[in-house]
């Protein structure tokens, strides 16, 4: 039996069994030393230089390796680089996830594409974050930016300001006190929240009459805004005009020009341009009374208005021909402003649409990073999701089919709140009930693609017509069995992309909002605490005159206790709400949160 037999007995022979090796097994059971005299082999050297070189190589290996993760780890590297570079900041307001998923599946079954064909966007995914404010787990806009723009948390209504109500310095602000050159581009009123929290302070939001103001100069830092391009142009014409939403007679644009400002107010303003190669700095660009029109309806009005994706290379081809002997370079925050507007009216067409200007003006920066000389980075994240967006609906009380259907949204050639808009001017006339239905049904059929639409719907329509806009994206919202949870925010996470996740790094996995903030100042390598500090200085007993002649602080009125700030009020008529704040704010002041 195997067993029994000597525990050598099993030693396999071979040509490295030979006397040596005998003598060293001798040696084991006898425990008298061998002869270590013996002289070597070629193949004991081979043997020896093997091991020598593995050692070496692993050693070599490991070395590599730790120098590789000491580059690769965030808390050990800095995402600043050295000399001249550039940062251009994309925010897609209230885009969540699910806005990501609508789109591509709408995209997907519009140019009849794969399954894996994806957004341009969907390809620079890198991370996500998380968007409560200081005053609420749902963020507003203002919070949201201003956890960017100051990489501080605030209360929901804030521009730029902290709890305490002392204004935080910028990134915009110090990026220009630095050096760099800096630009704005929404497709909102350039005094909305996002904007206005990189270069404007104010305690409340609905201030867009003082942000208009301070954005062009008349605030204690000066003019800090290079190049502006959007919407919002009332809240910069005196009240005396037919145009103007200002509370007060005050000409911004008169007092833009006299801070150095070229001025703009249409579109063959912006073809003067040729594509930012006619630019003289600073300009003020302003293509709409409010907010300029969604993409699905602004691609029928192309030459009254720009796209975001036209802005945004305008702004790119000016920043980098005035940069390109400077050694500092430019910061630039373009916002695809009305994707949140869209989810606030839970319209499933506009946002669709909206996303997709977003994911071609995304697509023009990539383009433009890699043929520009300069070092850059592009950032792109959401201040918060809207709309509580689902592709998933419930219609009846049994069981539901596991679909979405994105063919719905592709009928459509119209917007609810243009649909609504028409509407609106069609009932100033005080047309009959019988002219009310025929306009109803037809709206329905060539705005929406719709041809299936019941009785009650259309009825609906007619006898509610206050809450018209609603209603046009519910006639879509159910045949795509879209879902939504609210005409407000959510506590989504949202993503965060970049043109280069390596040096991104630090913005990979899950942060907080005000990391994202850290990153813009830590790249730019700028002095945010001195602004701060500035800002303080210079502030400190500075007041203006509101429209009732009472001397209230540079930031605006202080809010009584309990006020709310933030300025939501999504009631169920967009129309409601336009008029209600128009009492108080201006009608440019409508339901952009």
């Amino acid at each position: 039996m195997a067993g029994d037999r000597p525990l050598l007995s099993n030693r396999p022979s071979s040509e490295l069994s030979n006397d040596r090796d005998l003598a060293e097994e001798d040696a084991l059971l006898t425990g008298q030393r061998t002869n270590r005299n013996n002289p070597k082999t070629w193949k004991s050297w081979r043997e020896i230089g093997l091991f020598v070189w593995a050692v070496v190589a692993t050693a070599v290996v490991i070395v590599l390796a730790v120098i590789y993760q000491k580059h690769q780890d965030p808390k050990q590297s800095s995402p600043n680089p050295s000399g001249k570079r550039n940062l251009i900041f994309m925010v897609s307001d209230g885009m969540g996830p699910t806005s990501l998923s609508l789109t591509r599946s709408f995209m997907q079954f519009q140019n009849g594409a794969p399954w894996s064909e994806q957004l341009v966007i969907d390809q620079h995914l890198i991370g996500q974050s998380r968007t409560r404010s200081t005053s609420s787990l749902i963020t507003d806009s203002a919070a949201g930016a201003t956890a960017f723009s100051c990489a501080l948390k605030s209360y929901n209504g804030a521009i730029s300001v902290l709890p305490n109500y002392e204004p935080c310095g910028t990134v915009l602000e110090a990026a220009k006190k630095a050096g760099y050159m800096t630009g704005l581009v929404v497709t909102t009123r350039i005094t909305d929240a996002t904007p206005a929290c990189f270069a404007a302070h104010v305690n409340m939001r609905q201030e867009e009459d003082r942000i208009a103001e301070q954005m062009i100069g008349d605030y204690p830092l000066g003019r800090v805004v290079d190049l502006m391009l959007g919407g919002g142009r009332c809240h910069f014409l005196p009240n005396t005009t037919e145009d103007s939403c200002r509370a007060d007679g005050k000409d911004i644009v008169a007092l833009a020009k006299k801070n150095g400002y070229s001025y703009i107010s249409d579109r063959k303003g912006f073809d003067d341009l040729k594509g930012g190669k006619a630019l003289d700095f600073p300009l003020l660009g302003l293509f709409a009374d409010t907010d300029i029109p969604y993409e699905v309806d602004r691609r029928n009005e192309d030459e009254i208005y720009p796209s975001l994706q036209e802005m945004a290379e305008a702004a790119l081809t000016a920043l980098s021909e005035a940069t390109k002997d400077s050694d500092k370079g430019f910061f630039l925050m373009i916002e695809g402003s009305r994707i949140d507007h869209a989810g606030h009216h839970n319209d499933p067409v506009a946002q669709v649409h909206e996303v997709l200007a977003y994911d071609k003006a995304f697509t023009s920066v990539l383009k433009f990073l890699e043929n520009d000389p300069t070092e850059g980075v592009m950032i792109s994240t959401s201040d918060h999701e809207t709309g509580g967006l689902a592709t998933a609906r419930q219609l009846h009380e049994t069981y539901p089919e596991y679909v979405w259907y994105p063919g719905p949204l592709a009928n459509a050639s119209h917007s609810a709140e243009r649909l609504t808009l028409e509407y609106q001017n069609f009932l100033s006339h005080d047309p009959s009930g019988d002219a009310k239905i025929s306009f109803v049904k037809d709206s329905i059929i060539t705005g929406l693609g719709v041809h299936d639409a019941s009785d009650d719907e259309i009825f609906k329509l007619v006898d509610q017509p206050d809450t018209a806009q609603y209603q046009y994206a519910d006639l879509i919202n159910r045949r795509s069995q879209t879902g939504w949870s609210t005409h407000g925010h959510s506590a989504a996470d949202v993503n965060i992309y970049s043109s280069d996740p390596k040096t991104a790094l630090p913005l990979v996995g899950n942060h907080e909002n005000t990391e994202v903030g850290d990153f813009l100042r830590e790249y730019l390598g700028v002095d945010v605490g001195a602004v701060t500090k500035e800002l303080k200085e210079k502030g400190m007993g500075l007041t203006v005159t509101d429209v009732t002649g009472t001397q209230i602080s540079w930031m605006g009125k202080e809010p009584e206790k309990g006020e709310r700030l933030d300025g939501q009020n999504h009631l169920a008529s967009y129309g409601g709400d336009f008029k209600k704040r128009h009492l108080q704010h201006g009608r440019g002041c409508d339901c952009g949160h």
